[in-house]
Order: structure tokens, then sequence, then C-alpha cells
């Protein structure tokens, strides 16, 4: 949240967007970390420090143009030990989790329902806990394959 950082639903994790606000011109340069907003006509959900930086902590939500700057870094991963993870479901309701959740506990543990804060809470399912990135997107294809709907590796340290 202090970091200048952002969720998407598609761009490749550790690309480099410039999020401009229309209305005042201001921008900022984000890595994209994590998947989401999960909200019905958001495209980029902010760190809290890349919102304040342009002027986005009281209106919450604005008009905004990404720029795709770098994704070079793409395939590697920051200094550290990162953990990914799969995320194949999030849902306003807690049961739809757990029954999600509950359908994939004996072929794909650990299987883990993480609240998610924000103008609307979401329950995230997430799948396993991978060290490498290739390894959760390996994950990714046989959990799309089973389910036949989206699977989006996330990150469990940001």
């Amino acid at each position: 949240m202090d970091e200048l950082t952002a969720a998407h639903r598609t761009l490749p994790f550790g690309t480099m967007v410039r999020v401009t606000r229309l209305d005042n011109g201001k921008s900022i340069d984000v890595r994209i970390t994590d998947r989401g907003p999960f909200i019905d006509g958001r495209i980029i959900d902010l760190s809290r420090e890349a919102a304040r930086r342009i002027e986005m902590l009281g209106p919450g939500v604005s008009q905004v143009r990404i720029d795709v700057l770098d994704t070079e870094a793409v395939r590697t991963p920051p200094a550290g030990q990162p953990a990914y993870a799969v995320q194949v479901g999030a849902f306003r309701v807690r049961a739809n989790a757990e029954s999600m959740a509950r359908k994939l506990e004996a072929e794909f543990a650990p299987v883990s329902i993480v609240e998610r804060d924000s103008d609307v809470t979401v329950w995230r399912v997430l799948v396993g806990r991978k060290a490498a990135l290739d390894e959760a997107e390996q994950l990714a294809g046989a959990l799309r394959a089973r389910l036949g709907t989206g699977a989006l590796v996330v990150r469990l340290d940001q």
C-alpha cells in the first residue's frame, strides 16, 4: 500500500505503467504487482501511495490513461523471495468462495480464502504457493483446464 504499485487484470507482473489522471493531468509511474480491480468499469487499482501522489485519495476513483512504459523486467522477479499463488475467483459472498475452495482442496492444495477490503469486501480464492513465476503459471494453466474459467497468477508478498 505504501509502494508505487498497482493491480491490473491482464498486464504481466512487473510491467511498468504511467497512470495519468485526466482531470488534473497528474501522473505516476507504477509497477503491476497484483490482479484486479474486480469492480465493473475499473481498469486499474493503485496503491494508496500512488493514489495520494496524483490526488485520488479523496475522490477514490477518477478517469485515467494508462501508458505501458517497460515490460523488460516482467520475467525477472524482484529481489527477495517472492511467492505466487493462482486466484481462481473473487466473490462478494464468502459462502460462494468457500464452495469454490472445497471443490479444489483435494486436487490443488493448499487453497485459501483471502479477504480484500475496498469499496466492497471481496473474498478471493487462492490456490497453491509457488516460489517461481513459471511454476505458478503452469498451475494457472492446469486450473483453467480443470475449471474452464480464468485463473490469474498473483504475488503473495505484496
